[in-house]
């Protein structure tokens, strides 16, 4: 008999959104950082769909609407959620919206208050599309990091949640895969009557 696959598979969108990095004058970091953050993360099998785009608002929203289409239960962006004219990020995310998670954008702020007064600068949201969960992150990888990941002390606990914890619970919620976390790097939280028994023997 053909083994059971233990975890869920899962395809997930990841959009850089940057002029220059678009248009070659440097190279995306975005992408890089946000696929090897969710490679350790997630016990899943993952598809990755990169994105690497423009700060223009209707690209945004078109992309983000294809990729939800493509099937993707979690979309993460990075890049274009700031003050200034370009940075359109967050309404071109809202845009596509059926409902908007204030708690997302809200937590990613308190993390990164906690090392730049800056970060209440900083628009990033999350909606839900259909059955997916959108994303807007900071533009930095170590913030990208930090914010998926919390912030724990010396001896490993928690100082801070990352916003990770709370995301398969709430893909669970709108009917995707069960996603699993490797729990050194950030365990996600369920309710009892929400976490399923393990497959493996």
């Amino acid at each position: 008999m053909p083994e059971t696959q233990l975890h869920d598979a899962v395809k997930i969108g990841i959009v850089s959104i940057s002029d220059r990095a678009s248009s070659g004058v440097y190279e995306d970091q975005g992408l890089p950082a946000l696929q090897a953050w969710l490679s350790g993360a997630l016990l899943n099998p993952i598809t990755f769909e990169p994105r690497l785009i423009a700060d223009e608002q209707e690209r945004i929203s078109a992309t983000l609407i294809e990729l939800v289409n493509a099937g993707c239960s979690l979309v993460l962006t990075t890049g274009g959620t700031g003050p200034a004219l370009r940075d359109v990020t967050p309404e071109a995310t809202l845009a596509v919206a059926d409902k908007e998670m204030p708690g997302f954008g809200e937590q990613m702020r308190q993390i990164s208050l906690r090392f730049v007064p800056t970060a209440i600068l900083s628009r990033q949201v999350a909606v839900i599309r259909g059955q997916s969960l959108i994303i807007n992150l900071p533009g930095q990888p170590k913030s990208i990091a930090e914010t998926l990941e919390g912030l724990k002390d010396a001896s490993g606990q928690s100082i801070v949640h990352g916003i990770f914890a709370a995301i398969p619970y709430c893909v669970d919620l709108i009917g995707g895969p069960y996603l699993e976390t490797r729990d050194a790097v950030c365990k996600a939280f369920r309710p009892k009557a929400a976490i399923r028994a393990s497959k493996s023997t």
